[in-house]
């Protein structure tokens, strides 16, 4: 984080302005009107304008004002020590209910709040709550929260986004629900035409996602809630806040997870268990320190995702394509299943030091281990197999040093290093099936046939530098950056190693200018880069022939406008890709990386939301979006040449659309949403597409009063796919051409073969509904 402005003076500002507040409240009493905020703003600026003219003639030094003894910001402590709470509207930021939030950084940014959040069901991924900003359309394999799903924005993937913690790296997209439980999470964000200068991420061309996680409380409670759904859903949450921890102003939260629900296509059981853990320390100065750790384990069965053909059959004829019970088939869930446990640390500190100086440090570190199985055939014997993917571990390594200068009042400039070791080591082994159609544990296997193994992995070194300058009175921010990044890449088997060293310049410039109160404009331009991810790397074979990067030119031009009726937000982009990365889907979970060429992605955002009028906060957001295949392209497959040059773009629809309808009354809250996404090319060749479809929810619950130990008692029902369409809701990948021999892996019988029907799907779960009662304490 920058250096804050002056820091100091608009703490003791905001001292005197809670206190002068006080004289209009009673005792004890809560302050939420924006009038009463002002006028004792005013109050407050007129007494300091009368002590400045009486004290004008001191010198200079006189005048400083004294260290305040710490507090939270919304306490302050009157002259007879009662205790009065003064607070602005919380809502004054937000737009739709939650859905918008005003922004005012020199690009584009897109947020949900808190205030969505804790209308949405508690199984909601960031994947879930994003789904209607206007740059992205996601995808989601299940209903209960348990996998995360994949996203599409502006032509892009998630494969090419930062996915943030914290600012620290998180778990990629398709497992997102590693990361975090909602009821931790204050926002997210999405900024999808840059990333920070000073932010740990490799594959930026589509922008970050960031997570925010839950501040500890300054007192002693907590929250715990109770849902239950369709498809045996059944989840329990709770929280613990320790408060201040005595006199050390150290404060913390533990909270623990418990999730079971079954497969909402075909048969299995599918488990959850998570744990988060967050620590902060506040200091006078302005120091502090937190630190964020979760452990998450789960045991899901591996979804059969659909071609087509298997699809539309579903659609036409209720066939399903899911797992089945039958302890004898190839298709037996419980012999198509994952294992897995995630562990995700990161800790930043920040440290004012003398001489206008701070120092900003972050460190983090992710372990995954597990496995997958899947059916094998028969051995020489006749014995059924079973195939492990085992991961033996992945784990990630890093850290980001930044000192900051504040160079005079209007300019605070950065210089940073950043470093990052990322490894994974994988293994194949295979094993006699039980006799009851489930697995043994690959470990055995591991260790007594000492099968094929293979290891890649990646090391960063990057240094950058940046400078934040506000002119005109802050109204015109200028932010630029440069960050080069050095990487080793290298994969091995036991028979070879094979490494390759890169480096990528990625500069920055952004500018925003605030027109007036009510308006701004900004421009912003930077360049992004993706090397193929560690995991990416070791389902390549063990080879000198490394992808190429993947590297980005973006250019942003905006326009937002706010007023006490409307929120309005306005983004024009375009994209220049070279080597575009893509994945190809091969079944079982597993992706194979190709490169396709270059790609040229331009259109716009656009989003709209209302204050609350009578209770109702509507929200509206459209983006339209050109996107071409630049070059042709060589299938090897078929050894033919494809002319896709001047084509679609893969996985970008033309438009995509958003409509939300929050309405609070009291105690009552309801939020109700419709998504749609056009019709997109899932393949280079464009010869096979995928119609556009609508998908909608539907939240309502009432808050009622304190009870007892029950602070804020609340009920609430969450709705997904009310009409119960079966649609497609993105491809797994990308193809060459739909009639490839090996666009997915299936099992027929005992035997493995391709289908050659190109794509393979996600299906928008059927019609679902989640049910919570929840309190804090």
């Amino acid at each position: 984080m920058l250096v804050p402005f002056k820091m100091a003076g608009r703490r003791s500002v905001r001292r005197a302005v809670l206190a002068s507040s006080a004289a209009v409240v009673c005792s004890g009493s809560v302050v939420t009107s924006d009038a009463a905020w002002a006028a004792a703003t005013s109050r407050h600026h007129a007494a300091a304008a009368q002590r400045n003219a009486q004290t004008s003639s001191r010198p200079a030094s006189a005048g400083r004002p004294t260290v305040q003894p710490h507090r939270p910001a919304d306490h302050v402590v009157s002259a007879k020590t009662e205790t009065v709470m003064v607070k602005a509207s919380p809502n004054r930021r937000n737009g739709g209910g939650g859905m918008i939030r005003l922004e005012t950084a020199p690009h584009a940014v897109q947020t949900v709040t808190k205030q969505f959040i804790e209308m949405r069901s508690p199984t909601s991924t960031a994947l879930d709550l994003i789904q209607n900003l206007p740059s992205v359309s996601v995808s989601r394999p299940d209903s209960a929260g348990m996998q995360g799903g994949m996203i599409q924005t502006r032509g892009l993937t998630d494969l090419d986004m930062g996915l943030l913690i914290d600012n620290a790296p998180a778990a990629a997209a398709k497992y997102l629900a590693e990361n975090i439980d909602s009821e931790n999470l204050d926002s997210v964000s999405l900024t999808p035409g840059s990333s920070g200068t000073d932010l740990p991420v490799m594959s930026a061309a589509g922008g970050v996602l960031e997570e925010k996680s839950h501040a500890a409380a300054h007192k002693f409670g907590g929250l715990m809630d109770f849902s239950y759904g369709t498809n045996n859903l059944s989840r329990e949450f709770v929280r613990l806040e320790s408060g201040e921890i005595g006199n050390s102003g150290i404060r913390s939260y533990v909270s623990f997870s418990n999730t079971h629900a079954r497969s909402w296509m075909g048969s299995g059981i599918n488990g959850r268990r998570h744990i988060d853990f967050g620590l902060q320390k506040d200091w006078d100065n302005g120091s502090n320190a937190k630190l964020f750790l979760s452990w998450n384990n789960a045991d899901f069965t591996i979804d059969n995702y659909p071609t087509e053909q298997e699809f539309y059959s579903y659609k036409h004829t209720g066939v399903g394509y899911g797992r089945n019970s039958n302890a004898s088939s190839a298709n037996y869930w419980k012999n198509n299943n994952d294992h897995w446990n995630q562990i995700f640390l990161t800790a930043p500190v920040h440290i004012v030091l003398p001489a206008r100086l701070s120092l900003d440090i972050q460190p983090y570190f992710n372990f995954g281990q597990g496995w997958d199985a899947a059916p094998g055939g028969y051995n020489a014997a006749g014995q059924s197999q079973t195939n492990f993917f085992l991961q033996n571990d992945t784990k990630r390594v890093g850290a980001v040093a930044k000192l900051n200068y504040e160079i005079d009042r209007h300019n605070v400039f950065s210089v940073g290093y950043w470093y990052e070791n990322n490894y994974t080591d994988q293994s194949y082994p295979s094993g006699s099936t039980r006799a009851d159609g489930t697995p043994a544990s690959p470990w055995v296997y591991y260790k007594t046939t000492h099968p094929y193994e293979q290891n890649a992995g990646y090391e960063i070194h990057s240094i950058f530098v940046q400078d934040t300058a506000k002119y005109l009175q802050d109204r015109l921010v200028i932010h630029a950056g440069f960050k080069f990044v050095m990487s080793n890449s290298w994969t091995s088997d036991p028979y070879n190693r094979y490494s390759k060293n890169t480096t990528e310049p990625l500069p920055q410039l952004s500018i925003g200018y605030d027109i007036d109160k009510h308006s701004q404009i900004y421009i912003n331009a930077s360049g992004d880069y993706r090397q193929p991810s560690a995991v990416d790397m070791g389902w390549l074979p063990t080879s000198s022939n490394f992808l190429k990067n993947q590297y980005s030119i973006k250019e942003e031009l905006g326009y937002r406008y706010h007023d006490d009726y409307i929120m309005a937000d306005l983004s024009l982009f375009n994209y220049n890709v070279t080597n575009r990365i893509v994945n190809q889907y091969i079944g079982m979970n597993s992706f194979l990386p190709i490169s396709i060429g270059n790609q040229t992605m331009r259109g716009f955002d656009f989003s709209i939301s209302g204050r609350p009028i009578h209770g109702f906060s509507p929200y509206a957001s459209v983006e339209y979006l050109h996107a071409t295949q630049d070059s042709n392209v060589m299938d090897p497959y078929s050894n033919t040449l494809l002319h896709s040059k001047g084509s679609q773009a893969v996985m970008a629809p033309r438009v995509t659309a958003n409509f939300g309808l929050s309405y609070t009354y009291r105690g009552f809250f309801s939020n109700a949403t419709v998504h749609y996404t056009g019709p997109q090319s899932v393949s280079v060749a464009g010869d096979q597409r995928m119609p556009g479809y609508v998908t909608d929810t539907l939240s309502f619950g009432y808050h009622f009063k304190p009870f007892f130990f029950a602070k804020s008692p609340t009920v609430r029902l969450n709705f997904a796919n009310l009409t119960g369409s079966i649609v497609r809701t993105g491809a797994m990948g990308v193809v060459y051409s739909r009639h490839d021999a090996n666009s997915q892996l299936v099992w027929s019988g005992s035997q493995a073969a391709y289908t050659g029907y190109g794509n393979s799907f996600m299906v928008e779960p059927r019609f679902n509904m989640t049910g919570t009662v929840s309190t804090s304490f």
